[in-house]
C-alpha cells in the first residue's frame, strides 16, 4: 500500500522544465495558423422569416508579437489573413409580388478579412509545461472582398458589405512548453460590434431593405507557434 508520504512526492513533484525561462522575455514572437467559421446575426425591420446562413470552413495565418506585462498578463498584437464565405438563403416571402428565380433566393458573400486584434492575455500559474489562460480584447479589420463602393448592388447580383468592421473578442487556450518551442492551442469567438450592410439602391430591396443590421459573429480555432 502506498503511503500518503509517497502518493504526495508522487503526485505534486515538479517535472522537469521545458523551455523554463521562456515567459521571462520581455518581447516574444510567433506565427498562428488556424481554421475560422463566420456567421451573421441579423436585425429585422419586420416580422418575416430568417435569413438562413450556410457557413463554411475557412483558413486564417497571421504572426504574433507578445509584450510580457507581468507574470501573468500580456499584451498580444495578432495581425492575421482570414479567408471565410458564407451563403445567404432567402425565404421566397421576402420577394412577394416580384418575379424571382432560384439564383434570387442565393447570395453567396466571400470575404477576406485582413485583421488587427489587441489582446490581453490573462494566465494562470505555470504548471509543469503547461499553462492555461482567457484572452479578450478588440480587433479591427478590413474586408478586400466587401464592394462597398461597387455601384452595382444585389439588382445586378452583387451583396455589398462595409470594408471596415470592429471587433470584440474572447477566448481561452493552453501553453504547451515543448523541448523546443510553445505550442498553443486556443479558441476564440469573435463578435462584430458595427452594422456591415450595405443598402441597395432601392429602400424597398427583397435583399435589404428587412434588415435593419446585420454583424458578422463567428469561431477561431487557432494554432501558435512560438
Amino acid at each position: 500500500m502506498v503511503s500518503p508520504l509517497a502518493y504526495s512526492q508522487i503526485f505534486s513533484e515538479e517535472k522537469i522544465k521545458n523551455l523554463e525561462n521562456f515567459d521571462k522575455k520581455k518581447l516574444s514572437w510567433g506565427f498562428f495558423l488556424g481554421l475560422n467559421q463566420y456567421d451573421y446575426q441579423f436585425k429585422y425591420e419586420q416580422d418575416l422569416k430568417d435569413i438562413l446562413v450556410e457557413t463554411s470552413a475557412g483558413f486564417s495565418v497571421g504572426l504574433i508579437s507578445d509584450l510580457r506585462l507581468n507574470d501573468y498578463f500580456n499584451l498580444r498584437f495578432e495581425p492575421g489573413l482570414f479567408i471565410t464565405q458564407r451563403n445567404l438563403q432567402y425565404d421566397e416571402s421576402y420577394f412577394d409580388g416580384l418575379d424571382f428565380n432560384d439564383a434570387s433566393l442565393l447570395r453567396e458573400v466571400r470575404s477576406t478579412y485582413v485583421h488587427f486584434p489587441l489582446l490581453l492575455k490573462v494566465s494562470t500559474k505555470r504548471l509543469n509545461n503547461f499553462k492555461p489562460f482567457l484572452v479578450g480584447g478588440l480587433s479591427t479589420s478590413i474586408n478586400l472582398s466587401s464592394n462597398e463602393n461597387n455601384p452595382d448592388d444585389n439588382s445586378a447580383g452583387e451583396f455589398r458589405t462595409k470594408r471596415n468592421v470592429l471587433f470584440y473578442e474572447l477566448g481561452f487556450g493552453v501553453d504547451f512548453y515543448l523541448e523546443w518551442f510553445k505550442f498553443t492551442p486556443s479558441i476564440r469567438g469573435i463578435f462584430a460590434i458595427t452594422d456591415e450592410i450595405v443598402p441597395d439602391a432601392d429602400p424597398n430591396s427583397p435583399w435589404t431593405g428587412n434588415i435593419n443590421a446585420m454583424r458578422t459573429r463567428g469561431v477561431f480555432l487557432n494554432f501558435t507557434f512560438q
